[in-house]
């Protein structure tokens, strides 16, 4: 299994997971605080999954390249991540139709939970210390036959 594999997995199901905190969390802030607190559960959520897919994303085009390369895309990702951050925050910090904890909360929920993912993918993904390589004097993994 190659890094690519493990980080679409990923993806996957930090997308499921954002599903089931965007229904859940609409729900029970939809029952307990209206409408404000359905919008911002969803925004939030939204903006987990963003900055989620953002790291993904980077991951899987950054490990095709050099480890110079692998590192600029990552720190690039890492800061476009903040800045939007920041900005998303404040262009809603005096939106009427914002519920604090709600936004808050799902944030974190799906934060939280991408990060489980995540560790758990790469840990159940059973990469080496190294993946994608091949060593010198190696067969090739394109050949088919197999002759003892």
């Amino acid at each position: 299994m190659n890094a690519s594999i493990v980080f679409r997995r990923a993806l996957v199901l930090s997308l499921v997971l954002a599903a089931v905190i965007a229904v859940v969390g609409g729900v029970v802030s939809g029952l307990i605080v209206g409408q404000d607190g359905v919008i911002s559960v969803l925004i939030g959520t939204a903006m987990a999954v963003v900055f989620a897919g953002v790291t993904v994303v980077s991951l899987i085009v950054a490990i095709k390249y050099d480890i110079t390369v692998f590192f600029g895309i990552i720190m690039g990702a890492w800061l476009l991540k903040a800045v939007l951050f920041i900005v998303v925050l404040v262009l809603l910090r005096d939106a009427a139709f914002i519920h604090d904890w709600s936004l808050f909360l799902s944030i974190v929920a799906a934060v939280v939970g991408t990060l489980v993912i995540d560790a758990v993918v790469v840990a159940k993904g059973r990469l080496g210390y190294v993946s994608d390589v091949e060593l010198p004097g190696a067969p090739s993994s394109d050949k088919t036959d197999h002759q003892a």
